[in-house]
């Protein structure tokens, strides 16, 4: 039993602990970007933090990846509490809008590089505690580069969404713009629903499968090479 109970509390460290970095990282990125650009909101309210607390949302953050887990989803998706960022008061809300959306995929980006660096340092570390950092190293790489890459899908709210709002011609940019409110109903339908219905009737429907799947194969081997591992 106990070995049992080890073996659980192993596995979610070494998953728990990335991913509260990856996602608290994430977040506080978005606020000082836009402290940068002229909203001081995430600011005022604490949100530019590193405390994981003060951006877990008790739904996206801990019941979804859960569901997902639970029905053997082929990748995991969550999400945090968002950063509040008052647009209007940007220097220049346009242009300053892509810097503060692309600022949270960035950061994960950041992450994941500097993890893959952090692996050549393992040596240095005690034998019984170099094996559980590594697998931490390298669970941060895997969830640094999904959370990049889900988050720059061109669908709004999702922040490569608001990228491309604030990069499209008014006439692209607008009617994008007006699908966030159902942007998230969208992505979930997409992760749940289309899969169900492509087994149904017997094709592949695994939508996001086709669209993260060699992007993030793609970042994981490079980074993997930049770690000199496999």
């Amino acid at each position: 039993m106990f070995s049992q109970f080890a073996d659980v509390a192993h596995a979610i460290s070494v998953w728990v602990l990335p991913a509260l970095m990856a996602i608290t990282l994430h977040e506080a990125a978005h606020g000082y970007a836009a402290d940068l650009f002229g909203d001081d909101t995430a600011r005022r309210l604490g949100r530019i933090s590193m405390n994981p607390l003060r951006h877990i949302d008790r739904f996206g953050t801990i019941l979804l990846p859960g569901l997902l887990l639970l029905l053997k989803a082929p990748f995991l998706f969550g999400y945090a509490k968002p950063v509040p960022v008052n647009f209007r008061r940007l220097n220049n809300p346009r242009r300053d809008m892509v810097w503060v959306a692309a600022a949270g995929p960035g950061m994960n980006l950041a992450l994941a590089i500097l993890s893959a660096l952090m692996y050549h340092g393992l040596g240095w570390l005690p034998d019984r505690v170099a094996p559980w950092v590594a697998e931490n190293l390298v669970n941060s790489i895997i969830i640094n580069v999904m959370l990049a890459v889900f988050n720059m899908l061109p669908i709004p709210p999702l922040d490569g969404g608001r990228v491309a709002v604030g990069l499209l011609p008014d006439r692209l940019a607008f009617p994008l713009a007006r699908l966030e409110p159902l942007g998230l109903v969208i992505v979930l339908g997409a992760i749940f629903l289309l899969p169900e219905l492509g087994r149904a009737i017997g094709i592949d429907l695994n939508l996001f499968g086709w669209l993260l799947g060699g992007p993030v194969e793609f970042l994981v081997d490079a980074l993997a090479a930049l770690a000199g591992a496999s």
